[in-house]
């Protein structure tokens, strides 16, 4: 996981005035993994129109929340992280309203409220999904806050002050709704199926129809591939449930037939006699 993070660190530099070839330097951009962990949802954040609110704030609408850190002034990473995200929302086919949340949280304490609002409309303005302008926030945060949740996520990230720069790793995370650390996509680029499974997992089949839900229990994330794979004995099983339904059916109409008959033959003969 260390070189694919080192390796999109590379990627942003290029786009820098300079590349930082001290390996220990790099070594601080890391993301530990924390599966099955639930964040601490006391945390104070700082809203768009600049209040102070708790992380907890956003998980008590029973559904799960797509996670990002950032900062606004970020020249390169965090707006392809965003644009990554954005886009695979707009093919996802889903509404965000009783669906999912999003939030962003900057890791630069010095950021604010201003920032985060010019920032959120860039981002609004480009979504298919209009409820998004209320269920994805752009916030800010004092540095103990940021602290305490880049540690409780696992987000190794620091600042380069000669560039006036963070170095920090391409990354989102979803949660369930009660703020548990489920699934960690990695990269540049999120497939909307993957995005749609983990928010599926995230809410244990709570949100979506019939069908993404049968779709999740044919799946299973593959961490070697980081992306949701075809899971073959789940699919076996299911192929022997429809197999059953549908052999009962033919059964069950070869049946209705032969009782029909039955019947019909039987009035027959009383008429006859």
């Amino acid at each position: 996981m260390r070189l694919f993070l080192i390796f999109l660190f590379f990627i942003n530099g290029a786009y820098a005035q300079r590349v930082r070839d001290d390996l220990s330097e790099l070594k601080r951009i890391n993301v530990t993994e924390k599966l099955g962990k639930n964040i601490p949802l006391d945390v104070d954040l700082i809203n768009e129109q600049g209040q102070e609110i708790k992380l907890s704030d956003f998980f008590n609408k029973d559904v799960p929340v797509i996670f990002t850190f950032a900062y606004y002034e970020c020249p390169m990473l965090c707006t392809q992280v965003l644009n990554s995200l954005s886009s695979s929302i707009n093919r996802l086919d889903w509404e965000s309203k009783d669906k999912y949340q999003v939030v962003t949280v900057s890791i630069d304490s010095g950021e604010t409220a201003e920032s985060a609002v010019l920032k959120k409309k860039i981002y609004v303005s480009t979504l298919d999904d209009s409820t998004l302008q209320y269920n994805w926030s752009f916030l800010t945060a004092r540095q103990s806050s940021i602290d305490t949740l880049t540690k409780a996520l696992g987000f190794e990230y620091y600042y380069i002050e000669d560039r006036d720069e963070f170095a920090h790793p391409a990354v989102i995370f979803v949660l369930s709704p009660e703020g548990k650390i489920t699934r960690y996509l990695y990269g540049l680029y999120y497939e909307p199926k993957d995005l749609k499974l983990a928010l599926l997992e995230a809410s244990k089949g709570q949100i979506g129809n019939t069908i993404d839900k049968l779709i999740l229990y044919c799946f299973h994330y593959d961490e070697t591939s980081n992306t949701y794979v075809l899971f073959a004995q789940n699919l076996m099983r299911l192929g022997g449930i429809f197999t059953m339904i549908i052999l009962g059916l033919f059964l069950g109409g070869f049946w209705m037939r032969e009782k029909r008959k039955k019947k019909k033959s039987f009035q027959n003969n009383l008429q006859t006699n």
